[in-house]
């Protein structure tokens, strides 16, 4: 997948030099190192290039970095988060660029990986949610990465909480104000599990105006409406989802499902989209666009593009034997991964040659 945790590292990468060139591997390449992807090579491809810090995308990078792709793309280093990652023969993936000394650590962003992610549409949990006095809470502290909370299970494979903070925010927020004569546009919706058919919407919405704002809606909402576990995401993870796309302005955290006559006064709204999927009415049955429709402001707009998340969700249930190896190994190597740096740091050594997992 690609999600907010490798936005992450990305920000983090991106502030080490000046220019940023992501390699991205091919479903055959995944299939074989890790277990299934969840999005195919195409749509990574067209994620990560819409993550507002990335200058340029390798298409099929190999999985075992080397000093020749370096070399190639005159990149100076290499930049990957503190985990560690294997191939199937339990080698370093990185140890060639470690040991030339052209690789720099960014933090592992705890609390969300896609292996947490596929937990929670396999096992249907909610836990993850922001119900209550949580749904709007941001922390002010200084957390320099997003991490799990003192009740998390596994941070590789369990239902897991990070603690947002107005810092993190702040991070991936553009910090832009609209000038004088933009036109904003509002669009809003769950924006659960950012894939490629938000990507298509916001851009194509993006080219009606100037500055776009994305209403994000509350978890209880979002449940209303979608029912079962959804939002497989919460609240706060799909803010930093959607800041992180570079089509997207500003954010509202927790908007009115209905749209308000203060709420488009207020941020000076001159057009609300949607997308072309269905508008569920209120909690009172009204339409939730019966403000903008009046005030002639509203507007569908297609994105030209069928994915959903539920069909994302439909790709983990038809593979649920598949993902639940996937995420069964994943745990074993990473313990193994962790378990063999300790031991190498205990040496001196900044490398590991082979890691046996049991």
């Amino acid at each position: 997948m690609v999600h907010f945790g490798h936005a992450n590292s990305l920000r983090q990468a991106k502030a080490m030099g000046d220019y940023l060139i992501v390699g991205v591997h091919t479903d055959e390449e995944i299939t074989k190192h890790k277990g299934p992807p969840v999005f195919t090579q195409a749509e990574r491809y067209k994620m990560v290039r819409a993550i507002k810090w990335v200058d340029e995308v390798v298409e099929g990078a190999p999985y075992v970095t080397t000093l020749e792709t370096l070399d190639k793309h005159d990149c100076d280093f290499c930049v990957h988060g503190d985990d560690i990652t294997m191939t199937a023969d339990g080698i370093d993936t990185y140890h060639i660029v470690k040991s030339a000394n052209r690789y720099k650590e960014c933090k592992r962003t705890e609390g969300v990986s896609t292996t947490d992610l596929v937990g929670r549409m396999l096992l249907m949990t909610r836990q993850h949610q922001q119900v209550g006095a949580s749904e709007y809470s941001v922390d002010d502290g200084h957390s320099t990465s997003l991490s799990t909370d003192a009740s998390a299970r596994s941070p590789w494979t369990g239902v897991s909480h990070f603690l947002p903070t107005t810092r993190k925010i702040m991070q991936f927020s553009s910090g832009l104000v609209p000038k004088p004569g933009d036109r904003i546009i509002y669009v809003a919706g769950a924006f659960d599990l950012f894939h490629v058919g938000h990507l298509d919407f916001l851009a194509a919405v993006r080219e009606k105006g100037d500055f776009l704002i994305v209403g994000l809606h509350t978890d209880p909402a979002v449940n209303r409406y979608k029912g079962a576990n959804y939002p497989i995401m919460n609240l706060h993870e799909r803010v930093l989802s959607v800041l992180a796309c570079k089509y997207v302005s500003e954010v509202v955290i927790g908007a009115p499902y209905s749209v308000t006559d203060d709420l488009l006064d207020q941020l000076k709204v001159d057009l609300v989209c949607h997308g072309a999927t269905e508008i569920s009415p209120d909690e009172d049955g009204s339409d939730p666009y019966q403000v903008p429709k009046s005030r002639g402001i509203f507007e569908m707009v297609a994105s030209g593009n069928s994915m959903t998340t539920d069909r994302i969700v439909e790709r983990i249930i038809e593979h649920r034997l598949e993902f639940e190896l996937r995420n069964r190994n994943k745990e074993k190597k990473e313990r193994a991964a962790f378990k063999a740096y300790v031991q190498a740091k205990e040496q001196g050594k900044n490398t590991i040659d082979r890691i046996v997992v049991e």
